[in-house]
């Protein structure tokens, strides 16, 4: 056995370093959580970036913070095809692209930071609508029109649904440093606003304070985040409450209720083959009776400040009720005192207009208002939305909403409605719910959709 044969490494070839491309890309990224994290730059990391930038042939105004996208693509158009779809998860194909994926990192680290590190103090006008344009640019980055995933109504790739709710609130953000009452004020800058929960809940609560062009353009932003909202509600409820069959009525004996199919079926036995006939001894026919909807459903919504999400849905969802036949829907709103909003129940714009966010809240002043609604307690539901912190108040509030479960009528008590499904509810009253047998229904608003659903079909 030779030398060459006995040596263990002969045939292995020497180690290979790190891929350049890996390198390059870490930096971006390095530089990209800094950047996110600490406003101050870090040297040593802004000239690895800007080498890589200049090494993959991109312009370095990648790198220059006040530099908006919209700029970027006006001096390099070609780049504008780069970033439609940057971010939409592609499907892995054979050998990874290490190259590509520098070039990628670069430009996605652009989009998020002009849209995530939009820093504090005072912003003008100019600053909003630049930063309302790249955020333009990072819902195309993941396979959206611009506002699509701030106004949620499409999801892009995975991760667009998480995404849109920060968005939305960074935006709104903005728009309160930069002194809402002045952005009304511009119809063209108030026009390029996307409805969110946290603005709608600014406007409700400065609506007192606005007039003329601001207000105006105030209640077209309500209305579009309650029109929108109530489209995705409306389908929710649509599926949840066609009723099912009442097999306890027996099928209308009409020739367009004929099962013919189970007619033949069953009368298959009296088939004669001399004479090529069927002799039917029975006909059948199908079930069209469906159980209906209760006939009252009574709504009440703590609107004290710690509510407000879930005074927009359950007032866009009472309307959406009401609009259904046989349901004669009350709406009721408290804080220190209640209002009855049923008037206004088919209009959830005009209720929301009508109602002052904030203050404390006595629930017990709601109950007064809404036990009379009660005629035939076992045909009615109450829907009861609050966190329940009453206080020196508890123990009348929750005798009285014991005495309308024991009288028949379905109670259910709802912590929160909303679209993060976060909501605190006093422990004292939930404890108590459980031991009554009405759970309270806390989480995202098709919880409660599907709680009513149970009762109505």
């Amino acid at each position: 056995m030779t030398e060459e044969t006995r040596s263990p490494t002969a045939s292995v070839p020497p180690p290979s370093g790190p891929d350049p491309d890996d390198n390059r890309r870490q930096v971006l990224y390095w530089r990209l959580l800094a950047r996110l994290f600490d406003p101050e730059e870090q040297p040593a990391l802004e000239s690895a970036s800007l080498g890589v930038v200049e090494d993959i042939g991109l312009p370095p105004a990648l790198l220059d913070p006040g530099a908006s996208v919209d700029s970027i693509v006006q001096r390099h158009p070609g780049l504008a095809a780069e970033f439609e779809g940057l971010m939409v998860p592609e499907a892995a194909d054979g050998e990874r692209d290490r190259a590509a994926e520098v070039r990628r990192a670069a430009l996605v680290s652009k989009v998020l930071l002009n849209v995530f590190a939009s820093g504090s103090g005072p912003v003008t006008a100019q600053q909003l609508a630049r930063w309302q344009s790249d955020a333009g640019w990072l819902e195309r980055a993941m396979g959206c029109p611009p506002g699509g995933l701030r106004g949620g109504r499409t999801q892009g790739s995975s991760g667009g649904a998480q995404l849109g709710p920060e968005l939305g609130a960074v935006e709104a953000d903005l728009v309160s440093r930069m002194r809402l009452r002045e952005v009304l004020a511009d119809p063209a800058l108030a026009a390029q606003l996307t409805p969110s929960m946290s603005l709608i809940e600014q406007l409700l609560r400065d609506k007192g304070n606005l007039s003329g062009v601001a207000l105006a353009n105030a209640k077209a932003l309500i209305r579009r985040y309650v029109d929108e909202v109530a489209e995705v509600l409306r389908t929710q409820v649509e599926k949840a409450t066609v009723g099912e069959l009442d097999r306890s009525v027996p099928p209308k004996r009409v020739f367009r209720n004929l099962d013919l199919d189970r007619t033949i079926w069953k009368n298959l036995t009296n088939w004669s083959p001399e004479e090529e006939r069927l002799y039917v001894d029975r006909l059948y026919y199908r079930h069209t009776v469906r159980r209906t909807t209760p006939q009252r459903l009574i709504v009440v919504v703590d609107q004290s400040g710690s509510m407000v999400d879930s005074m927009v849905n359950c007032t866009i969802l009472a309307s959406i009720f009401a609009g259904l036949p046989k349901v004669d829907v009350h709406l009721i709103a408290y804080d220190t005192r209640s209002i009855d909003l049923t008037p206004w129940v088919h209009d959830p714009f005009d209720v929301l207009l009508r109602t002052n966010l904030g203050g404390g809240n006595d629930g017990p002043v709601a109950m007064a208002m809404a036990r009379p609604k009660i005629a035939e307690p076992r045909n009615t539901v109450m829907v009861w939305i609050s966190d329940f912190y009453e206080f020196d108040r508890s123990q009348p509030l929750f005798e009285g909403i014991e005495a309308v479960h024991r009288s028949g009528v379905k109670f259910i008590p709802v912590g929160s409605v909303t679209s993060s499904g976060r909501q605190e509810v006093n422990p004292w009253f939930r404890e108590r719910f459980k031991t009554l047998g009405t759970p309270v229904v806390s989480g995202h608003i098709d919880k409660l959709v599907h709680e009513l659903k149970t009762f109505l079909t």
